[in-house]
Order: C-alpha cells, then structure tokens, then sequence
C-alpha cells in the first residue's frame, strides 16, 4: 500500500479529526498545519520527516514502521557543482561527481551517513558555513567551531546530517589520540543519532522547531579531542551547495607557518589546486573567503620553517 492511502486509512479507524491530529502533535512540538495532514493523506505531498511521522504512528496507534517504512529516503542528488576560492573562482568539483567521492574511505562514509535519517538533507538550502580550526601552541591537538546557516526548501524538516573527518590521516587532525573526538557545545539544536568509525563522524542535529518551506535555522558545535596531533592543512567537504563559505586557522602561540595557502579539489583522490597566498595576520590567523561552492573541497594548507 502506498502512503497516502495508509495514512488515509489509519486516520479513518482512529476516529480522529485532521485537527485533533494537529493539536497532539503540536503538544510534542511538531507544527504541522491541518492542510499538510489533508495533502498528505491525499497524496498530494509526503512528509519528509521520520519524526513527524513516527509521531503520528503513535498518535493513530498503528504497528511501529507500518507508515515510516512507506516512505522514501531518497539519497542526496550528484549534480555536477563548482567551487569559488580566494581571490579566484576555481573549479572544486566535476560533472557526475559524487557525495562519497569526497571522503577518503566512500564505503564507510556510506555505511555511516546510511544508518542517519537524511531525507531532509536535499531539501536544505545551505545560505552559509563558517569554520573557525584552531591548534594549540604545541601543534599537539585542535578544535573546529563550526555554524551553519540553513533555510528550508520544503516542509517537515527537523534535522541535518553533518559529516567530519576526525580520525587518522585527517585533514581536520590525525595521528593516534588519546580518546575519541567529541561533538560539544552544541547550539540552537539537539543531536541526534552519532555515528563514528574509521576516523569519519556523522551525527544528526535536530532543530528546535520543524521546519516549513522558507523557515532558516541556525546550527553550531564545536568538535576536537586533546592529543590529537593536527596535519598540516584543514578542508571542507562540499556534498551540497552553499551561498557563502568561510574558513579561519588560528595558531596558537609566536611560532607561525612560513607560508599558507588556499585550495581546491575535485574528489578526495584527486591533485590540490593552490588559489594562491593567504596573509597570516598579526592575530595569528588566516582566512579562505571562498564565497559560493556548488560541489567539492575547500581547504587552507601551510608549511612550517
């Protein structure tokens, strides 16, 4: 049976009212209007939120799954992207290009992101990133603050899916360490589901209301671990677009890299291209403005004396 017609007959044998509907799920903090419910049963649109819809099973008092596993999950799109750099608009993707192409080990990037719920993740409209990655005076750990400036493209969406490196050979730290890297000051949202193996990160963050088509949120956290010794560069992977990209290092201390450059990349295999210089400032920092990037990595890299 399809999901409409499921949800058609289970609203049916409840005896509830579109309306009673509405209002118990706004008691749990889901806000979905009267229209939505009627769409849905109709068939004229399908909620996108496992949340939403696994509340409504309890709600209708249904078998568990007999509306979530109706539903689709469909997998974010590959469509071809470009990335822009500092002071040069580069290409940082290719046509075709994949979201697994992007991570050193794409089966257990897809194993990991597979076992998140994702079905919102396409509908997101990424306005903005910012990464501030700082490494202590020793250059023997890191932390990475990230926020995130979303707005909604559909309706019924409560979470996003984020992926780091943090692990051996990364990007964004490598080396053994003393302990796993953790997710923490987690701001303007919840985490969900948390996933981590093989030095890769995937973890859910649920917002603080779902979200109907034009609604932004804005997510921060913080990632790193004590002895986890950096690698010389720090990039960002791009499954999806985003409007306007930002990345700040910040070393710690007098002792400063001889030279720091930008730079792109297709894939996770394939050749750095260099953008060109970045100032290191009197603060000790510098930055990677690259603007919009449609698909692809972004990074700073340096070298010490």
């Amino acid at each position: 049976m399809e999901f409409a017609g499921a949800l058609r007959q289970a609203i049916k044998a409840s005896g509830l009212t579109l309306e009673r509907i509405r209002h118990r799920l706004g008691r749990r903090g889901l806000a979905v209007s009267v229209a939505t419910l009627s769409y849905w049963q109709r068939g004229r649109s399908r909620p996108r939120s496992r949340t939403v819809v696994l509340a409504l099973e309890e709600i209708l008092q249904v078998p568990p799954g007999a509306l979530a596993e109706l539903l689709d999950d469909p997998a974010p799109p590959g469509a071809a992207v470009r990335g822009a750099g500092a002071r040069a608009g580069r290409t940082a993707g290719r046509p075709g290009a994949e979201a697994r192409d992007l991570w050193p080990d794409p089966e257990r990037y897809g194993w990991l992101v597979g076992q998140l719920d994702r079905s919102g993740d396409h509908r997101l409209e990424r306005l903005g990133i910012h990464d501030v990655y700082r490494l202590d005076e020793a250059r023997r750990s890191w932390t990475l603050s990230v926020r995130t400036v979303l707005r909604a493209a559909d309706d019924d969406i409560d979470r996003v899916v984020c992926v780091h490196h943090v692990g051996d050979g990364d990007p964004a730290g490598g080396g053994a360490g003393d302990g796993p890297a953790a997710l923490a000051d987690v701001r303007y949202c919840r985490p969900g589901r948390i996933r981590a193996e093989g030095g890769l990160m995937a973890f859910e963050l649920v917002f603080d209301r779902v979200l109907s088509a034009g609604d932004t949120a804005v997510v921060e956290y913080e990632l790193g671990a004590a002895g986890r010794p950096p690698s010389d560069s720090y990039e960002r992977r791009f499954p999806h677009p985003v409007h306007d990209y930002v990345a700040i290092i910040q070393f710690a201390g007098d002792r400063l890299p001889a030279r720091c450059y930008g730079f792109t990349a297709e894939s996770s295999a394939a050749a750095r291209q260099r953008l060109g210089e970045l100032w290191i400032g009197t603060s000790g920092s510098a930055n990677i403005a690259a603007g919009a990037v449609r698909r692809g990595i972004v990074g700073i890299e340096w070298e010490w004396h």
